[in-house]
């Protein structure tokens, strides 16, 4: 064997297919990422369901009975009415979700950086292609995991189904996955796509553009160097304005893919995500849309330093 083949099959990984790699160690860590702050994302669901009007139209039997609570009681109850292996449920799913959004969007936003948009003549990569280029990849990527998100959110919910003495409508993953494409088709697997890239839009603006204003500022203005110290509140402050703009469209996305289906796939609360809205404000108030803010921003927050990692 020659030695220019020896040493190509010595290369890395890494080097020999760069955007495969990176697809799976985005997923690898985005796997870790969901299983440690997996107990927000379930409470934060929950709190966003949590005295939804549009429950009434189904009659009494129907409404919400248990009366809003908080971050933290939300999440002691579920471990006491459920036990603490439920704050998990809907795990699987989520990662399913995880792995192929986080990997989707990152080689979407390689390619655009890359082939798309390039840099410029000085080999810097301008923020506004930066935050562009985000939004696309974080649409193009939402838009892919939808029907894992779909799945998650139902799943969630399914431990309160049944305290409410409501049968579970699924046995696990593969089964909710099938049961929702035999009920309504490929359409019913993207259920909610509409607010869920929306969302996915919202956070991704909110968060690039923050996060490099801040750190400029900070690094410009301030004794702090470009060091952990600057990303670290740099994360904060983006974490903060991306679930600002991002919370509303999270919880319109979730009563949507929660809503109870006739057989054919209908939802029967919301025609649109529009209606959604509409419900929610003259139901509940405007500050329903902030419903999960408080898991919502500090998950976020925990993910932040992973994104900086893949974008």
């Amino acid at each position: 064997m020659s030695a220019p083949e020896d040493e190509e099959r010595l290369l890395l990984l890494t080097q020999r297919w760069p955007r495969a790699s990176k697809f799976l160690l985005s997923g690898c860590a985005a796997t870790v990422a969901e299983l440690a702050t997996f107990p927000l994302d379930l409470t934060k669901t929950r709190l966003q369901m949590q005295g939804e009007a549009a429950l009434a139209r189904l009659g009494d039997s129907a409404k919400e009975s248990a009366p809003y609570r908080g971050m933290v009681r939300t999440a002691l109850g579920i471990i006491q009415e459920e036990g603490f292996l439920k704050l998990w449920q809907g795990v699987t799913p989520a990662i399913y979700r995880h792995v192929v959004y986080s990997g989707g969007r990152m080689v979407t936003y390689e390619h655009l950086r890359e082939v798309v948009f390039g840099k410029s003549e000085d080999k810097h990569y301008p923020l506004w292609k930066s935050v562009i280029g985000g939004m696309m990849a974080g649409v193009i990527g939402q838009f892919l995991a939808n029907p894992t998100d779909l799945v998650k959110v139902q799943m969630q919910m399914e431990g309160k189904r049944k305290l409410e003495g409501k049968p579970l409508r699924f046995r696990g993953v593969h089964h909710a996955f099938a049961k929702i494409l035999a009920e309504g088709g490929i359409r019913g697997l993207w259920a909610g796509w509409i607010p869920n890239i929306q969302r996915a839009a919202l956070v991704n603006m909110g968060d690039l553009t923050t996060y490099d204003t801040v750190k400029h500022y900070l690094v410009l203005n301030t004794p702090l160097e470009d060091n952990i110290m600057t990303h670290g509140l740099s994360s904060l402050c983006s974490g903060l304005v991306a679930s600002i703009l991002g919370t509303p469209a999270d919880v319109i996305k979730s009563r949507i893919m929660n809503q109870p289906r006739d057989k054919q796939g209908r939802g029967l609360l919301y025609k649109s995500s529009t209606d959604c809205l509409i419900q929610a404000v003259q139901g509940e108030g405007f500050m329903s849309l902030y419903k999960g803010f408080l898991p919502s921003w500090l998950r976020m927050e925990d993910t932040l330093f992973y994104r900086d990692c893949d974008l």
